[in-house]
């Protein structure tokens, strides 16, 4: 696993809840999103630049997900984001939501970069990929 690590607060609000204050489990990838969206944002790279400038964009190809405890209304969290693997064209991103010490979910996020126009696999840009390797 590479050896960068980057943590996003995030406080629960009631839109985040059912009606017992329980984060919804579907809520927890927003969080994971957000989280991935700030991680590319503090290396450089913001959505718009990626596609604008490098005409490519991330989607998800697949993830794997474990809930060990419930975050709760106005509990403080977060959410980390570590890359584990970098490929051709796709990235491994291992993911937790801790309250704390804590850990309440933990996540492998397999994302693909696929040109803008396209839809299809293209690699990630070489900017990217040094980006990447410096935060190890």
């Amino acid at each position: 696993m590479l050896n960068n690590n980057y943590s996003f607060p995030i406080r629960v609000y009631y839109q985040d809840t059912d009606a017992g204050g329980v984060v919804y489990h579907s809520t927890h990838l927003n969080f994971m999103e957000r989280a991935r969206y700030e991680w590319l944002r503090e290396l450089g790279f913001d959505v718009n630049s990626l596609i604008q400038i490098h005409k490519m964009l991330f989607m998800v190809r697949s993830l794997e997900i474990e809930y060990f405890k419930p975050a709760v209304l106005d509990d403080l969290l977060h959410v980390t984001v570590q890359v584990s693997e970098v490929g051709r064209s796709r990235i491994t991103i291992c993911q937790e939501i801790l309250r704390g010490h804590v850990k309440l979910v933990n996540a492998t996020v397999h994302v693909v970069c696929v040109g803008a126009d396209s839809l299809k696999p293209v690699r990630v840009p070489m900017p990217l990929l040094q980006k990447i390797g410096e935060s190890s």
